[in-house]
């Protein structure tokens, strides 16, 4: 059995509108963010965090995860917003980024979705600065706008170095 294609469709744009993007969706402010599934490790409740001495100022502190010692990134920080006290929302996001294990942590977690790709576009010039490097696209999902990160650039080299010695 084979599909019929309207001749006007590039073949292209068709096996566009069936791929699928898995997203973890979770907020930070009153900001939706996602985040490919596939670089999500565990979402967790938070726990206890301990602080770190001379710690770089964007890593919050650290916590036991099952034996290990992970470094927690508070988004809101990194984000420049103001703190705000934990709350029974509050989510760690678990990742790796190039082989250091390093938790997020966000406002609330809303959901797991699908994304049809050609429902995500390109930053817009406002936000593809530089300091927005980590910004994949913009994802449209009825009347919602999700920010697609890119968790490998969210933090520099030099960042990702720090991590190690956290």
């Amino acid at each position: 059995m084979s599909i019929q294609v309207d001749p006007m469709y590039d073949a292209d744009e068709v096996e566009a509108d069936l791929e699928l993007i898995q997203l973890v969706t979770f907020s930070i402010g009153e900001e939706e963010f996602g985040v490919n599934i596939l670089q999500v490790q565990e979402i967790i409740r938070t726990m206890e965090i301990t602080k770190v001495p001379r710690a770089p100022a964007f890593v919050e502190g650290v916590i036991n995860l099952r034996g290990k010692v992970i470094p927690i990134v508070d988004m809101r920080s990194r984000f420049g917003l103001r703190a705000k006290e934990h709350d029974k929302y509050t989510r760690i996001i678990v990742i790796e980024i190039d082989m250091i294990i390093v938790g997020f942590v966000v406002d609330a977690v809303s959901e797991v979705l699908r994304l049809p790709a050609n429902a995500v576009q390109p930053p817009p010039p406002v936000v593809a600065g530089m300091d927005a490097d980590y910004i994949d696209g913009v994802g449209k999902l009825d009347e919602r706008l999700l920010i697609l990160l890119d968790l490998n650039s969210l933090l520099d080299s030099d960042e990702k170095e720090a991590l190690t010695g956290v």
